[in-house]
């Protein structure tokens, strides 16, 4: 009986290693689905084409992986029976120890190409960035990043020929980053991966904004009888509109993206605070 569940037990510990293994080996082939997906555009310098990420490691055999999961599995059944084990054993903290483990001794090296003026392709280790880059060149390389996660997402839901990936609203990034260059950094990799950058700022930074293709100034109209609120456009900013077809049927408005919402059955537009008004 003892030599049956012993056998049990075995088995039960080559199907945890086995299924481990699996997620592994899937967290792997993420890093490197990440580094081909923050291919950079061309029209870049000597960025275009680059990866603008550039991850590093060595690939284990079939063999040292299992091996390797075995010991990551060994030492989890081991704290569970020790007193005041402060090991944990949920199965992200599991699986974050399998890759850590599976890329033993070197580990991962990973590179993010430095924004500059000239666009060098230099590269600095990410350990590094916060030493190196300016706040401008640190929110360049955190959108950068950004929409490659976002890629990589839409990757692995598979919509990789979708070019739609997301939508990231920046809080006043020109406060920070109005360099030229940095914003036609930032636009080209999301253009790249198919992200949408929506900027706001309170800043009037002519030379900055004047690299976007559209600018929308907002200001807040209050109709004090109804007790609504209007978002206007700046009448000098109404050129950085679409124009319209002056041949073509006159239109009033350009529409791009709709949303829909049904009110439930049974309530009733609230007339006091303009609920139903669109």
């Amino acid at each position: 009986m003892l030599t049956d569940e012993l056998e049990q037990l075995e088995r039960n510990r080559d199907s945890i290693v086995d299924r481990l293994r699996g997620l592994v080996e899937s967290c792997l082939a993420t890093l490197r689905s990440a580094q081909r997906l923050s291919r950079l555009p061309e029209g870049l310098g000597e960025w275009s084409g680059q990866e603008f990420l550039r991850i590093r490691f060595d690939d284990p055999d079939q063999a040292t992986l299992t091996e390797r999961l075995g010991e990551v599995i060994d030492e989890a059944t081991r704290s569970a029976v020790k007193k005041n084990s402060d090991l944990r054993r949920d199965g992200m903290s599991l699986l974050l120890r399998g890759v850590s483990s599976a890329l033993q001794p070197r580990g991962v090296a990973v590179e993010i190409l430095k924004p500059d003026a000239v666009l060098r392709a230099e590269r600095v280790p990410v350990g590094q960035m916060g030493d190196v880059f300016s706040g401008g060149q640190l929110l360049t390389a955190a959108i950068a990043l950004y929409c490659t996660m976002a890629a990589l997402r839409s990757n692995d839901r598979g919509r990789d020929k979708h070019r739609h990936a997301g939508t990231l609203f920046l809080d006043n990034p020109i406060g920070r980053a109005n360099a030229t260059y940095l914003l036609e950094l930032q636009r080209a990799v999301a253009d790249a991966l198919g992200v949408q950058l929506l900027y706001t700022t309170g800043l009037f930074d002519t030379t900055a904004l004047a690299e976007f293709p559209l600018v929308i100034r907002l200001r807040n109209d209050a109709d004090l009888r109804a007790g609504l609120k209007y978002i206007s456009v700046e009448e000098h900013l109404r050129p950085g509109l679409p124009a319209q077809d002056p041949e073509g049927e006159q239109v009033h408005g350009q529409i791009t993206a709709t949303r829909m919402y049904k009110r439930p059955e049974g309530d009733a537009p609230d007339r006091t605070t303009g609920a139903d008004t669109p």
